[in-house]
């Protein structure tokens, strides 16, 4: 290997770390946006009288979260950076709006302790998917189609109300966030080693943010049901 090509390997490095450093940065940012308002709506008499009190408010809130969702991802070419990380901040923060009704459920200490389980989790599989040099392209695909199946059998399930499928989509759901959380970081570690444009790089970090936080949230929401203790 010549110098020219160690230089440009290191230079590499460092750049993925410094585009995986903003990605987490911006994770950890939604994360405390999501879990502040969460903790404070649930606190609020006020503002669980505007959200729950009603279920078109409730359901509205979850259509913005969904739409916000869609901006981001469909827009990201045209939007700034400030406009995306804006967005990215809307949604944490109706994120933290819907989710308030957790405190409403499961105790704190088992809302916690569900928290650093995730955390660890989410933190090997993250690391794996970082470190691995096996290509996790044809399993995310299959963990893309199993989420889209957990999702059509979890609306269904709205109107047949088994529990037996309900816990069944919940051990699913565990399994493919677990594994789409290391399929997602291998795939944000090589977004940062295809794209070269600072404002472009600036914009997958917010993309990138946004995907692990889903795979983070959905992964706990579903150990929550599975070990959160109710009131």
């Amino acid at each position: 290997m010549t110098d020219n090509q160690i230089t440009a390997n290191y230079r590499n490095q460092a750049l993925v770390q410094t585009f995986l450093t903003q990605v987490y940065g911006w994770m950890f940012a939604g994360f405390l946006t999501t879990g502040l308002l969460a903790y404070y709506t649930a606190h609020s008499s006020l503002l669980l009288g505007l959200i729950f009190g009603n279920s078109y408010t409730f359901l509205g809130l979850v259509i913005a979260e969904v739409l916000v969702v869609v901006a981001i991802s469909s827009m990201i070419k045209s939007l700034s950076p400030t406009m995306a990380s804006f967005l990215f901040f809307v949604y944490s923060a109706l994120n933290g709006l819907t989710m308030s009704a957790i405190f409403l459920v499961y105790t704190s200490e088992s809302i916690t302790l569900v928290f650093f389980i995730t955390a660890a989790i989410f933190g090997v599989m993250s690391l794996y998917g970082y470190v691995t040099k096996t290509d996790l392209s044809k399993m995310g695909n299959i963990l893309l189609m199993g989420l889209l199946g957990i999702i059509i059998t979890s609306v269904v399930n709205i109107f047949l109300k088994s529990s037996m499928v309900m816990w069944v989509t919940t051990y699913l759901g565990v399994l493919i966030f677990v594994g789409l959380t290391a399929y997602d970081t291998q795939k944000i570690k090589r977004m940062a080693q295809q794209v070269s444009d600072g404002a472009m790089l600036e914009k997958m970090a917010v993309i990138g943010a946004l995907e692990l936080y889903l795979d983070f949230i959905n992964l706990f929401m579903h150990l929550l049901r599975i070990f959160g203790k109710r009131r």
